[in-house]
């Protein structure tokens, strides 16, 4: 559900017209709903009440690299959400927006040296560890500052998530983890080191997962490897599931609701007496925020569908180019006409194309609409291709909205820039 809906034949985010939006601060611009992040939230978090209590009641941490707006963070904190960061300007985000460094998890397969003195810097609560060289180097770090750093260690499954191939990461060809064949190994060696609390295992097979039985699959290994490794003699007391629930981009899609969610992950832990931790991202942001956009020109193609033109573009939402991903598109004011089109943007190149042959709402120069379900890797992703700027940002709360990030145009962009003597 969604807070984005027809009001007097005109679309509304909450109780705001999006023509009010686009008229105050232009297009194209993203367009977030508090209240759809706060039920999500709630929502999910409810959906996994039941998995301990007290100190092992399960921490949420909110992927931060599919939103990481400030606003977008400060609603998750206050609804209670950590953060998973993976990267050190992530970090440093989660914190600005208030999120307790104990309820931060560092993930990632390419953490730098300063990224991993950062984390120890700002006392974060737990490192999810890819490699062992990059466990001894944590160890190494954190015996040279006399503190010992919460670690985990990620375990690739090897297990198929069945999403697109480019956010598939629990597969034994991935870059991400451990491979399940080494982690008993691997753990030994780094449950050893001086500095390193290493105390438990992690896990993230994928993203826009539409099914359960993978993540049954993977959960179920994992279980195993916690059994060893306590048959090994280690203490295990932390586990990272992860994140990756999918939601519907399009009619027909039925991804797993977060109760059903929680109702598996009951199933596949019960007994593991650990306290569980979870990487939501896209489930809670993805369908909180729309790519307001106005169409510059409908232009007549040869024996094909005509090609809509939107001021939007491949550099302010990047999943339909780099993914093939499909998003719906919606008038701002429908009048119930439709037609058949291809919608395009106006960077140059054909890989700017948002859709083709798409059944979509009849729309003119001048129309406002909407690219759906793009409160997830959407301005996060956005670029400055073509030297267009980065796109703004607006949260709705109620009646009332508020730009969370300001449009950088071409000119701001270049003031970053130099030509040096030697060219002058």
């Amino acid at each position: 559900m969604d807070h984005f809906a027809l009001r007097d034949g005109i679309l509304h985010a909450e109780d705001v017209p999006l023509p009010s939006i686009a008229e105050e601060v232009g297009t194209p611009v993203y367009v977030y709903s508090r209240a759809t992040l706060e039920r999500h939230a709630r929502v999910f978090r409810e959906a996994l009440a039941g998995l301990g209590t007290g100190e092992q009641a399960p921490l949420c941490a909110f992927a931060v690299k599919s939103n990481p707006n400030l606003s977008v963070l400060k609603v998750l904190q206050q609804q209670g959400f950590g953060a998973d960061v993976v990267s050190g300007g992530e970090l440093i985000r989660a914190l600005a927006a208030g999120m307790d460094p104990a309820d931060i998890v560092f993930s990632g397969v390419g953490k730098t040296r300063a990224e991993l003195e950062l984390g120890l810097d700002k006392q974060i609560g737990q490192f999810n560890i890819e490699s062992r060289e990059e466990g001894e180097e944590l160890s190494e770090i954190a015996v040279a500052r006399g503190e010992v750093a919460d670690a985990v260690l990620r375990i690739n499954p090897d297990v198929d998530a069945k999403t697109h191939e480019k956010i598939s990461t629990g597969k034994a060809e991935n870059k991400f983890g451990m491979p399940l064949m080494r982690a008993r190994e691997v753990f030994a060696e780094l449950a050893v080191l001086p500095g390193l609390n290493l105390r438990g295992v992690a896990i993230h097979i994928g993203s826009q997962l539409l099914d359960l039985e993978p993540l049954e699959t993977a959960f179920a290994k994992i279980g195993t490897l916690v059994a060893d490794l306590r048959a090994a003699g280690h203490s295990i007391t932390h586990v990272d599931l992860g994140g990756g629930l999918g939601v519907p981009y399009k009619a027909g899609e039925n991804p797993p609701s977060p109760a059903e969610y929680g109702a598996m992950v009951a199933k596949a832990t019960a007994g593991w007496d650990v306290k569980l931790t979870f990487e939501p991202g896209r489930v809670i942001a993805g369908n909180a925020g729309v790519l307001l956009t106005r169409v510059v020109r409908v232009k007549r193609g040869g024996n094909g569908p005509p090609f809509v033109i939107v001021d939007a573009a491949m550099n302010d939402l990047a999943r339909p180019a780099l993914y093939g991903a499909w998003h719906d598109f919606d008038a701002v004011e429908p009048h119930g006409e439709r037609m058949i089109a291809n919608i395009v943007g106006p960077i140059c190149e054909t890989g700017d194309t948002f859709a083709r042959d798409r059944d979509c709402d009849a729309v003119a120069s001048g129309d406002l609409a909407v690219f759906r379900t793009a409160g997830a890797y959407g301005a996060t992703m956005a670029s400055s291709y073509n030297s267009r700027g980065f796109v703004a940002e607006v949260m709705v709360d109620g009646d009332q909205f508020a730009v969370v990030a300001d449009r950088i145009d071409a000119n701001a962009i270049m003031d970053a820039e130099r030509v040096p003597d030697f060219l002058t």
